[in-house]
């Protein structure tokens, strides 16, 4: 079975053409360029993405093995090699790793075989569900493109993440978010009440509870995602980092658009509670445990219940360094806006 509609594949040359001059080899090569050369591009997708060089474009991270250019999917491909390797390494999860990977022919047939059988309950089989990630996932190309760019994000800024493998088989937070892009899809679909049980299980499972209405976009990370709340007019933007326990909630009885709308690339800390249709600006670094109730600026570093602003954070997107601490000097010099006790 093909993992993806041939309308959705596209040759890699092709793609990578639409990038940047400066990112681009010189033309000595024509329009066909030796494998080499292909694969020398193919490895610059992802890496430039985690660091946020550059804006991802969507185009790069579909499969490409009907293509016809002989370049195929790179962190599919890297997925089956790791679970190879570990196979030899522990024969004991060889069966394990055969059943939830080897024997899959992409990453959407085996992410939606991980997902099943982590979900599944006596009434709700795993060949049922199965069949619906599997269905979703295969016919909707944002969400393959968004499976792809949140597992780099795992890989990349999780230091506990030994793999992609290790992300895709062992991590709720991977798993968590993946479940709900597909409950999205249902729910817009007007499948409600069947996306709702997918949140239901996914609570109950991973106890992450993230409603289907929810916009997220890609480049995510769930890090240990446990006690993570989001509510449904909640708008996440691409490459944000969330630490466990992180409550991105309403502030009462209200209806509407009542949740909080989070820029691209900030990072929010360790049980955070941001409450509220306010907006984190792009870049923004939510100190754990803060409580935010009002807008918060791009770039700036907030803290405290109430959360205040106590300085400005100099990475573009904290999200994709991942530190949650401030330097020294940083900490000598707001105590100095202080008079002594």
């Amino acid at each position: 079975m093909a993992c993806l509609s041939n309308d959705a594949r596209f040759t890699l040359i092709q793609m990578l053409s639409t990038r940047n001059k400066e990112e681009s080899p010189p033309d000595n090569y024509g329009p066909n360029p030796p494998a080499a050369m292909a694969e020398f591009r193919l490895e610059k997708v992802f890496p430039v993405y985690a660091v946020g060089v550059s804006e991802p474009d969507p185009n790069l991270v579909v499969s490409l093995a009907n293509s016809g250019s002989g370049v195929g999917d790179p962190i599919w491909d890297a997925v089956r090699e790791e679970a190879k390797s570990e196979a030899d390494k522990e024969p004991i999860l060889s069966s394990f790793l055969y059943a939830s990977i080897l024997s899959h022919n992409c990453l959407e047939q085996a992410l939606g075989f991980v997902l099943a059988n982590r979900l599944q309950n006596p009434t709700l089989l795993a060949t049922q569900l199965s069949d619906i990630f599997c269905g979703v996932m295969l016919h909707d190309r944002g969400i393959q493109c968004s499976i792809r760019m949140d597992i780099q994000a795992f890989k990349d800024r999780d230091p506990s993440c030994l793999s992609y493998c290790s992300a895709l088989l062992y991590l709720k937070g991977y798993h968590s978010l993946q479940t709900h892009r597909v409950a999205h899809a249902l729910w817009n679909q007007g499948r409600k009440v069947l996306a709702l049980a997918l949140q239901s299980r996914v609570s109950e499972v991973f106890g992450v509870d993230i409603h289907p209405a929810a916009q997220i976009g890609e480049g995510i990370l769930l890090d240990h995602a446990t006690g993570v709340v989001i509510g449904e007019t909640a708008v996440i933007a691409n490459r944000v980092s969330i630490m466990q326990g992180v409550t991105l909630g309403g502030t009462g009885k209200e209806i509407g658009d009542r949740h909080p709308k989070i820029g691209q690339g900030a990072l929010i800390g360790a049980s955070a509670t941001i409450l509220g249709n306010i907006k984190i600006g792009e870049g923004a670094m939510i100190a754990a445990g803060s409580l935010v109730l009002k807008d918060i600026p791009p770039h700036s570093m907030v803290a405290g219940i109430p959360a205040k602003v106590i300085g400005y954070v100099e990475d573009q997107d904290p999200s994709l360094t991942m530190k949650h601490d401030a330097s020294k000097e940083f900490f000598e010099q707001i105590a100095g806006r202080f008079p002594a006790m």
